[in-house]
């Protein structure tokens, strides 16, 4: 006789988010933050019942939004049967406390949403470990909000991961003896990291790291530039492990181009320290990319999140193409003009339609064009084994097959000197200097 096989479909958690708008702050950001928070929290697997938002001079010690506030929304959160309350800012231990008791439900801040959503999506072991120190991190010094019972089972948004507790001198030292080892480990893909890097430096390939807000389409320009496979969702998030592929340019010239992981506002400090191996791809590369949705009404507030991040990893100066993506969203290119006015070397492109592609590609070639030499060439006729190499790996700017011999102008990457120094006549970018 067959089993009997239940369909009965698990309830989604129903959240309740919370926003604090200080009196000195402007009340759009808030609520622009706030909307944020609902798409993580869709992201994560909840659904938002409703919002609350309360002001303050400066948030309360105790319970963050004030002890009134908080029993007027835990009244709306019973009755409307509530699992989760999520608050838009970092709460302490203590506040996280204080709260649960009021709720008499499960609080999460920003902090905990953001690593659920990450606990999700790594899929790699590097992705996995930095994922794991984070969450350890963050949770060490909230430890005893845990510890009721001597073990513990429990699942849903902010509670993936980790094992039951039991005592909690004990479960401290086990987080602390964790955190070590996984330090130790993260150290040890750095030090991988490292010697990829070198093996890239000896090939002489460019480094190009693509930067940008969550879900500015970082991944589908990847997959329209090299034709990768990344998964693209119109999701926050939706790629966390970093991706390089080859990318050939139009010049014949060789990049590694590199999709990171997402930034967004508020991103929390812990979360940077613990992505720094992954985030080393872009401190280490020669030009970035910083793509961003033109479509989004707050693009501008985009840009300086991310180059806040930039500014935290040191990653900041460095040479960067701005790519004003999704332009096939809106209509009129009055907006996208200004910001192709206000930033040098920026280009408007659509990954999803590849409008813009070549222009980017164009624009990637002329900034990293400096790391060759511009050379003038003379090859007998009959080398045509050294015509075809030439042109393979060359930018040929110039060419003549009259006389006696091919001459050519071309720009060649510095390793491949030596290789048709037999051949060069003349280095033109002394010339040019001159």
């Amino acid at each position: 006789m067959k089993a009997l096989i239940s369909t009965i479909k698990k309830r989604t958690e129903r959240v309740f988010l919370i926003s604090l708008e200080l009196k000195s702050g402007n009340s759009w950001e808030t609520r622009e933050s706030l909307e944020e928070l609902a798409e993580l929290t869709a992201t994560a697997g909840g659904t938002v019942i409703s919002t609350g938002i309360q002001r303050l001079e400066t948030p309360v010690a105790g319970t963050f939004i004030g002890s009134g506030k908080a029993e007027e929304f835990s009244k709306f959160c019973k009755a409307n049967d509530v699992d989760t309350v999520i608050f838009d800012d970092e709460l302490s231990p203590a506040q996280s406390r204080n709260l649960e008791t009021v709720f008499g439900c499960k609080v999460l801040d920003r902090t905990a949403l953001i690593l659920d959503i990450f606990a999700q999506r790594a899929r790699t072991k590097e992705g996995k470990l930095q994922v794991e120190l984070a969450q350890l991190q963050h949770l060490l010094p909230r430890l005893t909000r845990f510890w009721g019972h001597l073990s513990r089972q429990s699942g849903g948004i902010g509670m993936r991961g980790g094992e039951g507790e039991s005592q909690l001198e004990s479960d401290r030292r086990r987080l602390g003896e964790r955190i070590d080892k996984i330090r130790e480990e993260l150290e040890a893909v750095r030090r991988q990291r490292a010697t990829q890097r070198s093996g890239r430096q000896r090939n002489a390939w460019p480094l190009a790291s693509i930067v940008g807000y969550t879900n500015a389409g970082k991944s589908t320009l990847l997959n329209a530039l090299t034709g990768a496979a990344v998964l693209a969702e119109d999701k926050l998030f939706a790629t966390l492990d970093p991706t390089t592929r080859r990318l050939r340019l139009p010049t014949n010239q060789n990049v590694l181009l590199t999709d990171t992981v997402g930034f967004i506002r508020k991103l929390p400090h812990g979360l940077v320290e613990a992505f720094k191996a992954t985030l080393e791809e872009v401190v280490q590369a020669e030009l970035l990319l910083h793509v961003v949705d033109v479509s989004h009404p707050q693009a501008a507030e985009q840009i300086a999140a991310v180059n806040q991040v930039l500014h935290e990893i040191k990653a900041e100066g460095k040479p960067t193409i701005m790519v004003f993506n999704k332009i096939d969203r809106f209509e009129g290119d009055g907006l996208l003009q200004k910001y192709l006015h206000d930033y040098p070397h920026a280009v408007g492109v659509s990954a999803k339609t590849g409008a813009g592609i070549p222009e980017l590609l164009n624009e990637v070639g002329i900034q990293l064009r400096p790391i060759r030499e511009f050379v003038e060439l003379n090859v007998p006729h009959d080398s045509s084994a050294v015509i075809a190499r030439l042109h393979e790996v060359a930018q040929v700017v110039e060419r003549d097959y009259s006389g006696d011999a091919a001459r050519f102008k071309a720009r060649i990457p510095p390793h491949f000197h030596a290789e048709f120094a037999p051949y060069i006549t003349q280095d033109l970018t002394v010339t040019l200097k001159a």
